[in-house]
């Protein structure tokens, strides 16, 4: 599986956009502020229906402009795929496959996968549990539509509850009603959780590979779920916690509390490892996540790196390389040292200089 062609329209700093890409790897360049970003956003848009910089929709629509367009040609099985998103700053986002009106959007995710790293992610060990959550959520969301539904869903009753704690503290009368979505609450969060539990397991096994082999041999890791609730006394906790969560006018038990922790030597190295291994770590999540993608749906996801070669060292370049192999990537980066270039032996090199084409290379 892989991306043929991005066409943009009005989007970001683009007013029209016509790239074409080749199954191997693609490099984008240029200086900063040019939009090369903005490309790889657009295919991470295509896949997830969402930004990975967490912005609105209308946000993304370029500067004036009332509306945009995303066009993507995707080679699936052999067969040429068009998927078409549409913006609007008024109304929901409209998507197509091949014409066809996609009407949920838990029917269209997992049509195709991506792996994004930026450099932002090489912190997922250090940084807090909401950036952990949110890589784990990303990840299963791609394999599994009934994870969609319930995440869906459970994240929709929890703002509901949220808005109703800070109701409370305005009308006491209120309370009788917080059983009713305590219930719906503790319903929908059984699936996330033995999901969580099967997925974090087996990832578990494909980051201890990984970190092994890129510490040389020298480290093992511990990757544990830190299950904010078990299934078995959520209720039990949510009762013992309601005065609390009204005091604070937010839900403090959930599964939307969970946390992933790192453990080498009996070392938590979220708060107490080295940069080195944190950066090990981060790369090892990476990497295990491709391979389970792939053991999964039987296609290659599409790797989407955002200039994080600017953040390794050169051992850890050459081994990021050396697991891109047989899989589409696009890079972009403001320069690449002679040596990688040589390395990375690149099928495709764009320029982009003030949103458009300045220079396109085939190899």
């Amino acid at each position: 599986m892989y991306i043929k062609k991005i066409k943009l329209n009005k989007y970001r700093n683009y007013e029209n956009l016509d790239i074409d890409f080749l199954n191997g790897v693609n490099i984008i360049y240029g200086k900063n502020a040019q939009g090369k970003t903005n490309i790889l956003e657009a295919i991470y848009m295509t896949a997830t229906t969402k930004s990975h910089k967490s912005v609105r929709d209308y946000e993304i629509i370029k500067f004036g402009e009332e509306e945009a367009h995303i066009k993507s040609i995707i080679n699936k099985n052999k067969n040429d795929e068009i998927i078409d998103i549409h913006l609007k700053k008024k109304v929901n986002k409209g998507i197509a496959i091949n014409g066809k009106k996609i009407k949920k959007i838990s029917d269209y995710l997992g049509f195709f996968n991506i792996v994004f790293f930026s450099p932002e992610d090489l912190n997922i060990i250090k940084e807090g549990a909401v950036k952990r959550r949110k890589f784990l959520d990303f990840y299963i969301c791609q394999i599994d539509k009934l994870y969609v539904y319930n995440l869906s869903k459970y994240n929709k009753i929890l703002n509901q509850r949220n808005k109703l704690l800070k109701d409370i503290n305005n009308n006491s009368e209120l309370i009788d009603t917080l059983d009713a979505w305590d219930n719906e609450l503790i319903k929908y969060s059984f699936y996330i959780i033995k999901k969580r539990e099967e997925i974090i397991k087996e990832l578990d096994e494909e980051i201890y590979k990984k970190h092994f082999f890129i510490s040389g041999e020298k480290e093992k890791i511990k990757t544990i779920y830190e299950k904010n609730v078990d299934k078995d006394n959520f209720y039990k906790l949510l009762r013992e916690k309601r005065e609390e969560d009204i005091k604070n006018k937010t839900s403090t038990i959930g599964p939307h509390r969970d946390d992933l922790k790192f453990i080498i030597e009996d070392v938590d190295i979220r708060k107490f490892g080295s940069q080195g291994q944190q950066k090990t770590a981060a790369l090892s999540i990476k990497f295990s996540e491709i391979e389970s993608i792939k053991r999964k749906t039987n296609n290659n996801p599409i790797l989407l790196l955002d200039d994080v070669f600017s953040e390794l060292d050169e051992s850890r370049q050459k081994l990021l390389i050396n697991n891109i192999k047989n899989i589409q990537t696009i890079i972009t980066c403001t320069g690449i040292p002679i040596e990688i270039l040589k390395l990375l032996s690149p099928d495709k090199i764009i320029k982009i200089n003030n949103g458009k084409i300045e220079i396109e290379k085939n190899k």
